[in-house]
C-alpha cells in the first residue's frame, strides 16, 4: 500500500493553508470547466441533442434515471420491470440500472427531464473523478498540490475516460475509484476496523448500484496490489501486524455489503431473466497491442488526424495513452525508483505488476495487432470463462492502467519539486510532460440533433388510445438501434403522465447464444418485418401465413396500439419511415393521423 508523505511535526503556517485552499478550488474548477468543455455539444440544447456515437446508450441512461424516479414516487420495485419487453419483463440487476443516480436525481429529473439529468450526471461524473484522485493524492500520496493535479486531472480526463463519456454514466463514475481506494487503505489501522468496515461496505453497495463492472475491476485491482505490496521485503512485517485488523474489517464490509446489496444479488444471479455471460465477443472486445501506443479519436492528436479505428467503437478507447506517454511513464517510474526509500519501492513495484497484469489481461483471448488477429493464446483465456467474469469485457481492464500512470506522473513531480534537477534535465521533463500530455487534450464529444418527442406523446394524447398500463408499440419496435419507444417512455414517467408498457425494449436479457446474453428479445416476425422496411426501404411480401404469425405476436405482446412518428431516430441507421407505414398499413390497413403520428388500433382475434 503507498506510503503517506512526510509531513513537519509543526503545524502549516495560515498563508500555506490558504495557498492549499485555494488551489483545491482552482483545481475543482478547472475539472468542471474541463467537463463542461467535453459535454459542450450536449450543453448547447440538453433536450434536443444526442452523443452521436451512442444515442442509444444515452437513451436507456435516460429511460433508467426517468424510471428510478417513477419508481420511487409509486414504490414500486428498481431492479424489475414489466414496462418493457412485455410480457416477460426485464432484470434490471444484470443491467446497468444506476439506482442510486436514479434515486439520488429524482427531483431534478422531475424538474428538468431525463436528458437534461443525464447531461449534469455526466459533467459531474467527470469532474468529480479528476477532483476525487486529485483529493486522494494531495492528502495521502504526494507532497506537491502541483502534482496532485496533473495525476488527478489526467486520470479525470484520461483517454478511457473520455471515450467512455459517450453515454455511460456507469464508466464515467470514476469517482467511485479513489474513494474505494481510500477506505481500503483505512483498513490498516487497529482499533477502527468495526466502523471502517462499515464505511467500506455502505461505498462498496454504492459502487455496485452505479458501476457493478467497474467495482469487480476495482477490487481484483485492489486485491494484485495488496498481495504484492504486502510480499514485498520491506512490507511483510507491516502486512503481518495490520493483517488481523485488515481481516476483521473486509468481513465487516463482506456483511455490510451483503446486507444491503442481499436483493440485488439474488436477482442478480438466481431471479427471473437473468443471464450469465454476455453476447460480447471478448475477442473484438478486447484490446489491440498498438492501442496502447495510438491517440484517441477525442483529443488534440486525433483531431490532427493521427487518431486510429482500432477500438471495436468510440467509446471503448479504453488505453490509446500515446507512445510518449508510455515513455514518460517508464522514465518517472525509473526517476522515482533511483530516490525512493524501500518502502516507496514496494508501491512502486506493486504499481508495475498491477500494469503489466491488466494490461496483459486486457488483450483478452488472443493477441491482436495493428487490427491483426493472432493465434497467440493470451492469459485472458484462462479466467474467461469463469463466473462473473464471464460477463466483462476484457479491453476494460486496461482502464485500470490509468491510474498507474497518473500515480507516476505524480510521483514523478511531487519528486521533482522536492528534489528539483539541473536546469538542462528540468527543462527536458519539462517538455517530455508537454509532449506526452498536450496531444492527449480532450475535444467535445460528437452531438447531432435528436428526432423531437411527438406531439401525440407531450400532449398525453396517447392516454386515449392506450388502457392503464396497456402495451403501446412503436414502430419500428424499440431496440438499441431504435431507442424512440424508451425515449417516449421515460418522458411520460418524468411528467407523470402514467405508464404505458412498450414490447421489445434496449436491455440485456437471456436468449444469447450458449445461454449467454444478448440485447433486447429474442427476435419475433412482427418486429423483423418492421426492422426489413425501415432498414432497407423496402416493404416486406405479406402472405397469410405473415398475418398469422404477426397476429401471434399481437397476442403475445397484448398491443393495444401501433404509433409511427414522422421521424424515427436510427442509432445506426437512417429509418426509412415511408417503408414502415406502407407495412403497417398492408398489415393492418389505412392508419389514423393524430396529432403529429400515424396510429393503428389493433383488433386482437
Amino acid at each position: 500500500m503507498p506510503t503517506s508523505p512526510s509531513v513537519a511535526s509543526a503545524p502549516a503556517s495560515p498563508p500555506r493553508v490558504a495557498r492549499d485552499r485555494r488551489t483545491d478550488l482552482i483545481v475543482t474548477l478547472v475539472a468542471l470547466a474541463l467537463a463542461v468543455w467535453v459535454t459542450s455539444g450536449l450543453w448547447r440544447d440538453p433536450n434536443g441533442r444526442a452523443i452521436t456515437v451512442n444515442s442509444s446508450d444515452q437513451a436507456l441512461f435516460e429511460w433508467l434515471l426517468a424510471f428510478g424516479g417513477h419508481t420511487v414516487t409509486h414504490l414500486q420495485n428498481p431492479l424489475f420491470t414489466y414496462l418493457i419487453n412485455v410480457p416477460d419483463g426485464v432484470n434490471l440487476a444484470v443491467n446497468t440500472s444506476i439506482t442510486v443516480y436514479a434515486v439520488v436525481f429524482a427531483p431534478l429529473t422531475y424538474l428538468i427531464g431525463p436528458p437534461a439529468t443525464f447531461l449534469v450526471i455526466l459533467t459531474l461524473n467527470l469532474a468529480a473523478t479528476a477532483v476525487a484522485w486529485y483529493w486522494l493524492l494531495s492528502r495521502h500520496l504526494v507532497d506537491s498540490r502541483l502534482a496532485a493535479a496533473i495525476g488527478g486531472l489526467f486520470i479525470g480526463f484520461s483517454p478511457g475516460m473520455v471515450s467512455h463519456a459517450n453515454a455511460h454514466l456507469n464508466w464515467t463514475a470514476g469517482w467511485l475509484v479513489p474513494l474505494l481506494v481510500w477506505r481500503v487503505f483505512a483498513l490498516r489501522r487497529t482499533g477502527h476496523w468495526w466502523r471502517d468496515g462499515v464505511l467500506l461496505g455502505l461505498l462498496v453497495a454504492v459502487a455496485f448500484s452505479i458501476a457493478a463492472e467497474g467495482l469487480f475491476f476495482t477490487a481484483l485491482a485492489l486485491g494484485v496490489f495488496v498481495a504484492v505490496w504486502a510480499l514485498h521485503p520491506a512490507n511483510r512485517a507491516e502486512a503481518r501486524a495490520v493483517l488481523p485488523s485488515f481481516l476483521r474489517g473486509l468481513a465487516v464490509t463482506a456483511v455490510v455489503a451483503g446486507v444491503l446489496l442481499a436483493y440485488p444479488l439474488w436477482l442478480h444471479f438466481a431471479g427471473p431473466q437473468r443471464f450469465h455471460g454476455t453476447g460480447f465477443d471478448a475477442v473484438i472486445h478486447s484490446e489491440d497491442i498498438a492501442a496502447y501506443a495510438a491517440y484517441p479519436r477525442r483529443s488534440l492528436a486525433g483531431e490532427a488526424g493521427f487518431g486510429t479505428s482500432l477500438a471495436p467503437n468510440p467509446t471503448e478507447e479504453n488505453s490509446f495513452f500515446g507512445l510518449p506517454l508510455l515513455v514518460l511513464a517508464v522514465g518517472c517510474f525509473v526517476l522515482v525508483w533511483r530516490r525512493a526509500d524501500p518502502g516507496r519501492r514496494a508501491t512502486l513495484w506493486a504499481l508495475g505488476v498491477l500494469a503489466v497484469v491488466f494490461g496483459t489481461l486486457s488483450f483478452g483471448p488472443v493477441a491482436k495487432v495493428d487490427g491483426h488477429r493472432t493465434d497467440l493464446p493470451m492469459p485472458f483465456d484462462l479466467f474467461g470463462h469463469l463466473p462473473v467474469v464471464n460477463a466483462a469485457l476484457p479491453a476494460r481492464l486496461a482502464l485500470v492502467v490509468t491510474p498507474v500512470i497518473g500515480l507516476l506522473l505524480a510521483y514523478a513531480v511531487d519528486q521533482l519539486r522536492r528534489q528539483p534537477p539541473r536546469r538542462a534535465a528540468a527543462v527536458a521533463w519539462t517538455v517530455g510532460f508537454v509532449v506526452a500530455l498536450v496531444p492527449l487534450f480532450p475535444t467535445p464529444l460528437l452531438t447531432i440533433e435528436r428526432e423531437p418527442i411527438p406531439r401525440f406523446i407531450t400532449s398525453g394524447a396517447w392516454r386515449e388510445y392506450v388502457s392503464p398500463g396497456g402495451t403501446l408499440t412503436p414502430a419500428p419496435l424499440t431496440l438499441d438501434v431504435y431507442p424512440d419507444g424508451q425515449r417516449w417512455q421515460a418522458y411520460a414517467l418524468a411528467n407523470r403522465q402514467g405508464e404505458f408498457a412498450i414490447p421489445s425494449g434496449f436491455f440485456l436479457g437471456p436468449g444469447g447464444p450458449d445461454d449467454r446474453g444478448r440485447i433486447g428479445p429474442v427476435p419475433r416476425p412482427f418486429g423483423a418485418l418492421l426492422d426489413q422496411a425501415a432498414r432497407t426501404g423496402l416493404p416486406p411480401i405479406v402472405t397469410e401465413g405473415t398475418r398469422e404469425e404477426v397476429q401471434a405476436d399481437l397476442v403475445h405482446w397484448r398491443i393495444e396500439t401501433v404509433v409511427l412518428a414522422d421521424e424515427v431516430h436510427g442509432a445506426k441507421w437512417p429509418v426509412d419511415e415511408d417503408a414502415v407505414r406502407r407495412t403497417l398499413t398492408t398489415l393492418f390497413g389505412e392508419p389514423e393521423r393524430v396529432e403529429d403520428v400515424w396510429l393503428w388500433r389493433v383488433q386482437q382475434r
